[in-house]
């Protein structure tokens, strides 16, 4: 089983970034983990990260047709990523949406996500165990266990 873990903008700041809100953890230290995670799940763990929309749209399209599922980070395309949401959905595979932070105990506009709609569920404030989460949930589903 093949898992995409998509990150959008800013996230490769993580550690650096305001550590109130996204924690102490690097992207790489997320990923390593979370490969870690999906050896012992017996799932391939691939994972990208770009500050550019139309590079994760790239990823996405390239990618998809040999995979299973997808996590999601968008990062603030999470709120208008409109090309982003439509190659995930484009992609008949189950998405799972994560952010590090509560979405809806920030600003306003942080609570509106244009993936949600096409995600099998969105797990958000759970810092980098959302991550986590996320993937054992995805590949329980796809196992047939959830």
């Amino acid at each position: 089983m093949r898992i995409l873990i998509v990150h959008g903008p800013n996230l490769n700041m993580l550690g650096r970034r305001d550590r109130s809100l996204y924690g102490e953890k690097t992207l790489p230290e997320i990923d390593a983990a979370l490969k870690e995670q999906g050896q012992a799940l017996d799932a391939e763990i691939v994972t990208f990260q770009s500050n550019h929309e139309g590079a994760l749209v790239d990823f996405v399209q390239e990618q998809a047709g040999s995979a299973h599922g997808m996590i999601v980070n968008a990062g603030a395309l999470t709120h208008y990523g409109l090309s982003l949401r439509d190659a995930l959905a484009d992609s008949g595979l189950p998405v799972i949406e994560v952010h590090l932070s509560n979405i809806y105990r920030r600003e306003e506009w942080r609570s509106k996500s244009v993936i949600a709609p096409i995600a099998q569920g969105q797990i958000c404030g759970l810092g980098w165990d959302g991550y986590s989460a996320a993937l054992k949930a995805l590949v329980g589903r796809l196992k047939g266990e959830a």
